[in-house]
């Protein structure tokens, strides 16, 4: 791997949050490359740290210590507004609760991301239908939220995130909130998605069932990462 085709670098990237008799230390020089395309999958036990370690890969949290580059860039040094327009472009993200607006249809979730872009992307409508038509919802465009199943809302969720054609895709938990047989089908989704939009794709699960599925697997284990 060159350094031209690094996406996401972390170095020696430490988390610490204090406590009433000290500090808790989550995260303790953690070090991870992923270039164009990986797929890797991070394990460990509640309270580990793999949230944390994502929210700081997706500019939503700041590391006590160590260096993070997104697209050869420190995203540490911008500015809030800079910051922000950076995540939106470049990182799209999978929680575990989709978080989608049940005011909105879902092909208006989906395109909502987009409208937040200081340039209007006129192609964007044309994007989503093609994300829901590719996940099997080209018959739930128009539906709300509250008329489809968790597990179509978590495939809107998937289109949502990649509506602007994101470098970086971040999904925490992605099935923690779904069934056996729709878990596998949503955990197939994210790979097959990443792998066609050739994004970086870093899942955090409890899910082992899950994380193997994935070409790389690490397991977060009293601050460090270590390669499963």
């Amino acid at each position: 791997m060159t350094e031209k085709d690094v996406i996401v670098s972390a170095s020696k990237l430490s988390r610490a949050f204090p406590m009433q008799d000290g500090e808790l230390q989550v995260l303790n020089e953690v070090d991870l490359e992923l270039a164009r395309g990986h797929a890797v999958a991070v394990t460990g036990e509640s309270g580990s740290g793999k949230s944390t370690l994502l929210y700081i890969l997706g500019t939503l949290d700041q590391p006590s210590s160590g260096d993070v580059t997104l697209l050869s860039v420190n995203p540490f040094q911008m500015s809030k507004d800079a910051q922000a327009e950076f995540r939106n472009r470049n990182i799209g993200f999978v929680f575990q609760d989709h978080h989608l607006l049940p005011q909105c249809t879902v092909l208006e979730n989906v395109i909502l991301p987009s409208l937040a872009l200081k340039k209007k992307d006129s192609s964007a409508e044309d994007r989503a239908k093609n994300l829901l038509e590719h996940v099997g919802l080209a018959d739930r465009m128009k539906h709300r939220p509250t008329q489809i199943s968790g597990g179509e809302r978590q495939r809107v969720a998937v289109c949502r995130a990649l509506i602007n054609q994101p470098k970086i895709l971040l999904a925490d938990e992605p099935t923690g909130n779904l069934d056996q047989k729709t878990s596998e089908t949503v955990g197939k989704l994210l790979l097959e998605m990443s792998e066609e939009q050739k994004t970086v794709l870093l899942c955090v699960t409890h899910s082992l069932i899950l994380a193997k599925k994935f070409p790389e697997h690490y397991a977060l284990q009293n601050g460090k990462l270590k390669k499963v």
